[in-house]
C-alpha cells in the first residue's frame, strides 16, 4: 500500500510503530533535499521525511541505466520511500513517485532550492519535525502557484524552521517580559532576543504590530510579510554563522541581470 504525501501531522504513525525489523521503514512520505555521487554507480541522498526528519540514505546502483531509482530521486517530487539499516546512513530500498504537486519554475524553483539548502544546513538528522514537513509541502504548493502567496509561504517556512529548531525568540513579549506595544518599535538578534528599539537607523526594526503577527503566525498582510523578511533573514544568517547560502546568491545574481 502506497502512502500519499500529506501535510496532516495528526494522522502520522509514531516513529516507533513505523520502524520494523532490522530498522526497516516502508512507504514513508519524503522529499529529496540533495544528492551527490558515491562510488561509481551510487548516490548519497539527503531526504526530508515526515516521521523521521532529515535522513541520509545510499541509493546503491542509482546511476546505472537500469536502476529503478533512475528519474525518481529528484528534488520537490513527492515520494514514498523505504529504507533499512540501523546506522546513520540508511540503505534506500525503494522510492515511488506520488504526484500531486505542480512543477516549480523560475524564482519559485530557486526559492525551493533555498528551502532545501536551509534544511540541509540547519536541520539535525533523524529528528522528527512533522509540523515542519507540513509547512514544507504547503510552501512548495504556494511557490508552484507563483502568486502573491509565494512570499508569505516562504516567510512562514522560515519562521516555522526557526521555531522547530528552538532558536526563534519569543514574539509574545520582550526578553525582559515587557508586553508588546502595537505602535512601538522592536529589534531582534540571536543572542538577546526581542527588545525595544532605540535606534531609529536600524533597517530591520519592526513595529509591534508585526511582532504580534509573528507571534500568531499571521502573515496575511503583505506589508507585514515585507517588514519581517530582513529580520528572519538576519536570524537565519546568525545560525548559519555568517556562511552564505548558494541559492540566495544565485537568486540575487539573477535579479541583478
Amino acid at each position: 500500500m502506497n502512502a500519499r504525501v500529506s501535510p496532516d501531522a495528526n494522522s502520522r504513525p509514531s516513529s516507533r510503530s513505523a520502524m520494523g525489523h532490522e530498522g526497516r521503514v516502508d512507504h514513508q512520505p519524503a522529499f529529496v533535499l540533495h544528492s551527490y555521487a558515491w562510488r561509481e554507480t551510487s548516490l548519497i541522498v539527503e531526504m526530508l521525511s515526515r516521521d523521521f526528519g532529515r535522513m541520509a540514505t545510499v541509493a546503491r546502483g542509482a546511476k546505472r541505466p537500469t536502476s529503478h531509482f533512475r528519474g525518481i530521486l529528484m528534488p520537490f517530487s513527492p515520494l514514498a520511500v523505504s529504507w533499512s539499516g540501523r546506522s546513520e546512513l540508511k540503505t534506500l530500498v525503494r522510492a515511488e513517485w506520488q504526484g500531486g504537486l505542480t512543477p516549480l519554475r523560475g524564482e519559485g524553483l530557486l526559492a525551493a532550492f533555498y528551502m532545501n539548502e536551509l534544511l540541509v544546513r540547519l536541520l539535525p538528522r533523524a529528528d522528527a519535525h512533522p509540523g515542519l514537513f507540513a509547512s514544507y509541502v504547503q510552501s512548495l504548493a504556494a511557490l508552484a502557484a507563483q502568486d502573491a502567496a509565494s512570499e508569505r509561504a516562504l516567510r512562514c517556512f522560515e519562521l516555522d524552521l526557526l521555531r522547530d529548531l528552538g532558536v526563534a525568540p519569543s514574539f509574545q513579549c520582550c526578553a525582559d517580559g515587557e508586553p508588546i506595544d502595537p505602535g512601538g518599535w522592536y529589534q531582534v538578534d540571536g543572542q538577546h532576543g526581542l527588545q525595544r528599539s532605540v535606534d531609529s537607523s536600524d533597517p530591520d526594526r519592526l513595529r509591534g504590530l508585526a511582532v504580534i503577527a509573528l507571534a500568531k503566525r499571521d502573515l496575511s498582510d503583505p506589508s507585514i510579510v515585507a517588514a519581517v523578511q530582513p529580520l528572519l533573514r538576519r536570524l537565519i544568517g546568525y545560525h548559519l554563522e555568517g556562511k552564505p547560502l548558494n541559492a540566495r546568491r544565485v537568486l540575487a545574481d539573477l535579479r541583478a541581470l
